[in-house]
């Protein structure tokens, strides 16, 4: 089975995916280097190709408009890329979060590698924490991750991560400052990403302020099946959708009363449960290759997109 995780290491509790290596609290960003296995730097060379003539090895030539990156600690390849493309070394993820950390009261909770280095991230929690009815405990972190393949851009974000089920959820609504996507063809300056992050804690409770408008609305049977049914649709399969009937009937019956915290005031036939009942079900039900495929995926990948666009319904039936 292929994996795509590298390394990982993490503080606290294990963290709902079970990987990575346990660090104890407040250690110094060195040590999270070398424990996430982000403790090498991505370097760069000409592409060069060599020609054929006849049976014969021919000429060694260059193709200047691109260039490989590759790891100093292993000489392992990541990508081939552009000339103008600009690097964000692992240590730069890390880095973001020195002064959050020592000044701002964050603290790192899990970092590390996936694919072998082409994606990096770390995710700090920022001491925001908020309680729905029924003692539904949510806190908030902020995401930092990048990738040298062409799939993300050097993205920082704010996250919820709901304490009683584990599951994730980007805080990045609709006309707020929830992520800062930053491209790899253009230097990344962290400290003008954090201001314009907002790191503040106006999104927080924003996002916060809608979360608990989603547990006061109730839903009836037809909102219910509705709502699976915009989500779980792939309207660009056919004229007239895909639906996916396996995860649908999943999600379902964790709104039902199987999902982790489902009995809970706050999710026992809301909005809010809908909800909960689809990030909970790509977090930790939706079928992967393995666990770090289901990782790559929640965060980064098609599960990010899906638990975006229930986000979104859900939202609508509050208007």
């Amino acid at each position: 089975m292929a994996h795509l995780l590298h390394n990982m290491a993490y503080v606290g509790a294990t963290p709902w995916h079970g990987l990575g290596n346990q660090l104890t609290a407040k250690q110094p960003l060195e040590v999270w280097a070398k424990q996430a296995g982000m403790d090498w730097d991505i370097r760069e060379a000409p592409v060069r190709f060599m020609t054929e003539s006849v049976g014969n090895l021919g000429a060694i030539m260059s193709f200047p408009e691109n260039k490989v990156l590759f790891r100093s600690d292993t000489n392992e390849p990541l990508s081939v890329v552009g000339q103008r493309y600009q690097v964000v070394q692992p240590r730069e993820i890390l880095e973001f979060y020195r002064d959050l950390t020592e000044i701002s009261g964050f603290e790192l909770e899990t970092a590390g590698v996936l694919k072998g280095g082409r994606k990096i991230w770390a995710l700090a929690r920022t001491g925001q924490s908020s309680t729905i009815k029924g003692n539904d405990v949510t806190n908030g972190y902020v995401l930092l991750a990048t990738a040298c393949d062409g799939t993300l851009a050097t993205t920082a974000q704010f996250t919820s991560i709901r304490v009683v089920c584990n599951n994730t959820l980007a805080v990045a609504l609709s006309g707020s400052n929830g992520a800062v996507k930053v491209p790899h063809s253009t230097s990344f300056d962290p400290q003008a990403v954090k201001q314009q992050l907002g790191i503040s804690v106006s999104t927080w409770d924003t996002f916060m302020y809608r979360m608990k408008g989603l547990s006061d609305r109730k839903v009836k049977s037809k909102e219910v099946q509705n709502y699976y049914l915009r989500v779980f649709t792939d309207q660009s399969k056919t004229a007239s959708g895909h639906t996916n009937e396996r995860a649908m009937t999943k999600a379902m019956a964790m709104f039902d009363g199987h999902g982790k915290g489902a009995e809970l005031a706050s999710s026992k036939g809301t909005a809010l449960g809908l909800l909960n009942s689809v990030t909970e079900f790509i977090d930790h039900e939706r079928r992967a290759r393995s666990t770090d495929h289901r990782l790559e995926s929640a965060w980064f990948g098609q599960g990010a997109h899906l638990k975006q666009k229930a986000l979104d319904q859900a939202l609508l039936m509050i208007g």
